[in-house]
């Protein structure tokens, strides 16, 4: 037979009964002829079998897509696709030699002879769909056919590009983010915590500098924890002093933020990192400029011809109008080294191009103006890197959301689900070419804009580090990506690295999915004064869920009641019971982004609007779309059934599809536990499902667990009857990392004391959700429904809900109806204690001071009792956490408006009306009780008085100004009030303190966000005691602080400081008031307040002004404010200042140039304006101190908000205005000193 090369493929089979083709091919290979051969699949095992070597069938088959294999001439990797169940056994005849092995059952995957042009494969190169990783072997092959005679398998394979080899280091720095901030959240605790295990594992030791004393990576102790921790601003100055004094070999810059990335740059651009010797680990520096940089990065796609939009990397706003202008508006722009679209947005015009690039331009020296691919499909790969150049994308996910709708604001799903195989491999192959070309070693995730409709694609951009989208994947694929990249970035290749999610593979693989998942964000927008609910590409969101599914209609219910307890699923119905205003305008709601938009496209649904013109409005999919019409047709045909008439087969599907009960229940008007009894009388009841990353192919031993309705059997055995701990749920204003850390610390302690843990938690940013800080971990709703499936299937012994913040406390009484055990305090007494009116009639009986209160149901109670006691009162909904619809009352037209916020808030408590006690300071006691006897307490004092909301207040601890007989009585109320509710576990008790007057403001019956600060401040672990005291262990009290015996610093201050997000949010008031707005927290340690508040300030990004100040305070703070002012001057500041004020300061001998309102501007040509110096650098700090009469004129509030969107420091409180002043005075330079080295000199303990 003639031939120019033979190549022979088969699909799976026994290949030994394939007996003529055998022997026909022995004939050749026992012949001279040198032509080419190749097999494929059953061909390589045809070969093998006819050149003398033995085949066996395999006890797992290897079917899929995503089979890793090793190229062993090469030591390259490649994921192949697969169909075969026999392979060659790894012993062959003479003259042949292995070519590729499976790299995680180390079975033969292909062979070629040592000396003739004879190979092949046993995985499929030409597959579809399927990846094209080893397509250049036909290539391969027809290069030994085209050079003949004499040429080897091994000279036409590709050489290896790149061989990594293991680098020696001994002690690494890794960089947190800090405080947390919208767009840059809880992930980078997860992230930077698996950075120091994987670093652990490997025998090196940990530097960890990061200020966020809320976050598990800033432990002390722990077998995890990194061997020393700073409590620092991420600054180059800071940096710079901890790498002089730990003197490390290496930094890792990609698992804290955008913060860690650009400090890590500009120490590399000052020649730091040479000076000292340190190495960046993993991806270089070099190439996180050249993602970072816009124009950088738009000259290296060019380089290999890779698609972008067309734009132009711009350093003023003539050049971006020119650029605008050259490319066609609408336009988008993009701030370089920037966080979650900061400055960026889309610009229909020339005027919002100004506004826009003004704003960015405050912010960065370099924007890109780039054409608008706004209503194109966004759809993003997470890529892992070694330094031997193997590659693989671990997830694709989907953002249901269109382009013009920032990553972090959109509804994600994973793994896509409306791209064709074309459009998958494509844009597969294109990330990987890309992650090559920059250079990447670790992980990186890259944004695509696909057009809904072509197979056109342009890239908008790569993230050289861990990111959000990071943190998504890891969770939805059960892939660590963090760990992984840590390890990579030692220069481990991939296929050495475990996969330890399953136990058994190597990390150099594509997780396979069986499920779905969806994400959707979190806003609270409503708590920002004056923001729109409008989203961009600009993020806005505080946090997000992620849910695990088996169909994307139960996915997407799950994630929509995660976010918010107050959904019951997909519906039209607004959270928190709001009402759509009554001039809705729907289209304009679909075709116009905004934080309600998913409800919106429910009420369009329902209302019969043609899918095709929801399409048109919002450019989502058909596909989610019809999926979405599908659970509002159930919910019709449930609200046309009763109970009687229900079919099984109905409910089955009803639940398949994602309903809850109480959802189902109010379609057939039954209450929740009636639908529950019905549906358990039909046997219908979840399956529990595990995720082990390779959807079933290999064994695995996983725990990391969803709940299903689209199921047959149970995944597990349900035998170790665990402590249940519920985690935090979603993070948003006022419920964020600390209670993360909260309910890490529980879990750390109940597995070292050998109980088996079951963790229930729904938010993919946490350390919680680790698969590895549980011994079962179900990435599930915290709802009644859910917990009591897990609770009653598991069989638990006990549910921990104290340590998760205040969505599991509040199912604490209707847990405790449906038979749950509540470790810990009663759960009666929790009612009692949230309840606030009962609460205020305990504390009468206990004798313990309050100020006056009333618990009030109507508007007329509200009036009468504020003309009793006299405005302003304070208002408060009972059951909230973070001052939701708390408020300070002045007026009778505030009452009116606030109280109807407040009863829709609470509708099932009373409001409680309190008086409210200006000009005291208030105190926060942390405390643990052990059957109403306190046994360990931390009492912090807040810089501004009372009226700031605690999350946003600035702590001091120990106190600073509270007199030991107001402390005594804080001991004395705390002592009464861990009596009077048999305490067993951790609670708050928030007081007002006004000389010696000692008042009670609250209680929680758990955990509060201060519990990291105070355990990390003074050594001990609370919610470790706290454990310890649910459970019933035995505790020696002698080292803890209990009221008799305190621990006082006496060597050190700490000072915890709020991180407000308000560059993010446009137009907001940046002011605070009872309702929380701060979005994150820092803390940082002093020899003594100044240095400590000094330090806090400028971790949460506060800039030290250099130049001028501009004042702007209201008469009732001028005899108070003259020293502060006084201090400035001194210290040689330039003051500006508001007509009146500057008139006043002047009379006072304080020199202050006057400014004009900003609504007089150009009035008085002798008085400058303020925008115009801000814009100069000549104001570089705003004090605006209004009153509660004065904060909403317009013209202050636009002061503020330039400050803010002009990236200068501003500073709203007296009080915190005073310790900045003296701060400045009398802390000349800040050591960087932190925790650990003040605590060297020990805790005093104290009376």
């Amino acid at each position: 037979m003639e031939y120019d090369g033979l190549l022979i493929a088969g699909g799976p089979g026994n290949p030994a009964l394939a007996q003529p083709l055998i022997q026909n091919v022995k004939k050749i290979l026992e012949s001279d002829r040198k032509e080419p051969l190749f097999g494929i699949s059953t061909g390589n095992l045809i070969i093998g079998l006819a050149a003398g070597a033995k085949s066996y069938k395999m006890p797992m088959a290897n079917r899929g897509q995503n089979q890793p294999v090793l190229n062993v001439t090469n030591r390259q990797a490649f994921i192949t696709a697969q169909n075969h169940g026999y392979a060659l056994e790894n012993t062959l005849p003479a003259g042949w030699k292995p070519l590729f092995t499976n790299v995680n059952d180390q079975t033969n995957e292909g062979i070629m002879h040592e000396s003739k042009p004879f190979f092949g494969v046993q995985f499929h190169p030409e597959v579809s769909p399927g990846p094209t990783d080893t397509e250049y072997l036909f290539d391969s092959f027809f290069s030994l056919i085209k050079k003949g005679k004499g040429t080897t398998v091994t000279s036409v394979l590709p050489k290896p590009a790149l061989v990594a080899s293991r680098i020696e280091v001994s002690k690494v720095l890794i960089l947190g983010s800090g405080g947390l901030s919208i767009g840059q959240a809880g992930e980078f605790d997860y992230s930077g915590s698996q950075a120091v295990k994987a670093m652990k594992e490997e025998n090196v030791r940990t530097v960890l500098m990061n200020p966020n004393i809320a976050s598990v990576q800033t432990n002390e102790v722990g077998l995890k924890q990194a061997d020393s921790v700073y409590f620092l601003p991420i600054t180059p100055q800071f940096v710079t002093e901890v790498i002089k004094a730990e003197r490390p070999d290496g930094l890792i810059l990609g698992m804290g933020g955008q913060t860690a990335l650009n400090c890590g740059v500009e120490l590399f651009k000052r020649g730091v990192l040479k000076e000292y010797g340190v190495k960046v680990l993993g991806t270089s520096v070099e190439s996180i400029m050249a993602t970072e940089d816009r124009q950088l990065f738009s000259d290296k796609l060019n380089e290999i011809n890779e698609k972008i939009a067309p734009s132009f990397a711009v350093e003023s706003i003539e050049d971006a109008l020119k650029a605008a202008d050259s490319i066609g508006y609408p336009v988008m722009i993009r701030s370089a080294y920037a966080l979650g679209g900061l400055g960026s947005g889309i610009c229909p015009n020339k005027e919002t191009l100004v506004d826009l690039s003004t704003k960015a331009f405050a912010m960065t020296n370099q924007i890109l103006v780039e054409r608008s691919v706004t209503g194109w499909k966004e759809i993003e790969y997470e890529v892992v890197r070694d330094a031997d150049d193997n590659c693989v994308t671990v997830c694709n996910m989907e953002n249901v959301d269109a382009m013009g709708v920032h990553t972090g604001d959109s509804v994600v799903v994973a793994p896509a689900q409306t791209l064709s195989n074309a459009e998958f491999q494509m844009l597969r192959r294109t990330s990987v070419n890309v992650v090559r070309h920059l250079g990447i070693v670790g992980e990186c995730n890259i944004q695509f804009a696909l057009h809904p409709t072509s197979m056109e694609y342009c890239i908008i951009e790569v993230n050289a580090r861990l990111s959000r989208s990071s943190a998504l994947a890891s969770k939805a694929t059960g892939y660590p990506l963090a760990f992984i990249a840590a390890k990579i970035a030692l220069g481990i290749p991939l296929p050495e690295i475990k996969n330890v999610v399953s136990g058994k593979t190597s990390a150099c693989f594509e997780p396979s999915l069986d499920y779905m998942v969806t994400k959707i964000p979190r806003w609270d927008l409503d708590r920002f004064h004056g923001t729109s609910s409008r989203i961009g590409s600009s993020m806005k969101s505080v946090g997000e869920v992620m849910a695990i599914g088996r169909t994307f209609e139960e996915s997407f219910q799950k994630a929509l009641r995660m976010c918010h307890p107050s959904i019951d699923g997909f519906t039209s119905r607004l959270p928190m019971n709001k009402d759509w205003p009554s001039n809705l305008d729907l289209k304009r709601e679909l075709s116009d982004p905004s934080s309600t938009r998913i409800y919106a496209i429910a009420k369009a649904l329902e209302g019969n609007m043609p899918i095709d013109e929801v399409v048109k409005l919002t450019s989502i999919d058909k596909w989610f779309l019809f999926k979405m019409r599908d659970i509002l047709n159930m919910e019709k045909t449930l609200k046309g059934l009763n109970s009687e008439s229900l079919p099984a087969e109905t409910l089955q599907r009803a639940k398949e599809i994602g309903f809850s009960d109480k959802q189902i229940s109010k379609c057939l008007k039954l209450t929740e536990a009636q639908t529950r009894e019905l549906r358990l009388k039909k046997n219908i009841h979840p399956w529990v499902k595990q995720i082990d990353t390779l959807a079933a192919e290999y064994p695995s031993v996983t725990n990391y667990l969803y709940v299903t309705y689209n199921g047959q059997e149970h995944d597990i055995k349900f035998d170790e009857h665990g402590l249940m701990v519920l985690g935090c749920g979603p993070y948003h204003i006022g419920s964020s990392v600390e209670f993360d850390w909260c309910a890490v610390s529980s879990i750390r302690t109940l597995r070292q004391l050998g109980k088996k843990t079951v963790v229930v938690n729904c938010n993919p940013e946490t350390v919680s959700t680790d698969f590895d800080e549980c011994d079962k971990l179900y990435f599930e709703e915290l709802s009644l429904e859910r917990i009591l499936d897990i609770y009653h299937q598991e069989a638990c012994s006990g549910c921990i809900i104290s340590v998760g913040g205040q969505i599991p406390n509040n199912l604490a009484v209707p847990l405790y109806k449906n038979g749950v055990k509540i470790m810990g305090t009663s759960p009666l007494q929790i009612d009692r204690a949230e309840d606030r009116s009962i609460f205020s009639a305990v504390l009468d009986e206990l004798k313990v001071a309050q100020a006056p209160w009333k618990a009030v149901n109507t508007l007329n109670e509200a009036l009468d009792f504020a003309k009793s006691v006299g405005y302003p009162c304070l208002l408060r909904p009972s059951y909230v956490l973070s001052g939701s619809a708390m408020n300070v009352v002045f007026t009778e037209d505030e009452m009116k408006r606030f109280l109807e916020e407040a009863t829709r808030v609470s509708q099932e408590h009373p409001v409680v009306l309190t008086k409210f006690i200006e000009g005291a300071r208030e105190v926060e006691m942390d405390a643990v009780g052990k059957e109403g006897r306190v046994i360990s307490h931390a009492m912090s004092e807040h810089v501004e008085d009372a009226g700031v909301h605690s999350g946003d207040a600035t702590l001091m601890l120990p106190t600073q100004t509270i007199s030991q007989g107001a402390i005594e009585k804080v001991k004395d109320a705390t002592r009464k009030i861990a009596k009077a509710f048999a305490i067993s576990g951790p609670f708050n008790v928030q007081f007002l303190v006004k000389g010696n007057d000692v008042l009670v403001i609250e209680c929680n019956l758990r955990a509060s966000r201060s519990f990291p600060f105070v355990s990390k401040t003074l050594g001990v672990d609370f919610i470790d005691v706290a454990t310890k005291v649910m459970i019933g262990e035995s505790i020696d009290e002698t080292p803890l602080p209990t009221l008799e015996h305190p621990i006082i610093p006496s060597d050190y201050v700490g000072i915890k400081a709020p991180m407000f997000s308000w560059p993010r949010l446009r137009d907001a008031d940046p002011i605070l008031r009872c309702e929380m707005a701060s979005t994150g927290e820092v803390a940082c340690f002093g020899e003594g307040i100044h240095t400590a508040f000094l330090k806090a300030m400028l971790s949460t990004g506060f800039k030290i002004p250099q130049k001028g100040i501009l004042i702007g305070i209201q008469q009732s703070f001028r005899p108070r404010f003259l020293g502060v002012a006084e201090q400035l001057h001194n210290e040689g500041f330039k003051l500006f200042a508001t007509e009146a004020t500057s008139d006043w300061l002047n009379a006072n001998n304080v020199p202050a140039t006057p400014v004009a309102w900003p609504s007089q501007e150009g009035q008085n040509p002798s008085l400058s304006s303020i925008r115009k110096l801000i814009r100069d650098g000549s104001i570089d700090l705003v004090i605006n101190l209004p009153n509660n009469n004065t904060k909403f004129i317009h013209d202050n509030y636009v002061i503020r908000r330039t400050a803010v969107d002009s990236g200068i420091a501003l500073l709203t409180n007296f009080q915190v205005t005073k310790l900045f002043a003296e701060a400045i005075q009398k802390s000349r330079t800040v050591d960087s000193k932190s925790l650990f080295h003040y605590r060297q000199s020990g805790a005093g303990k104290g009376a």
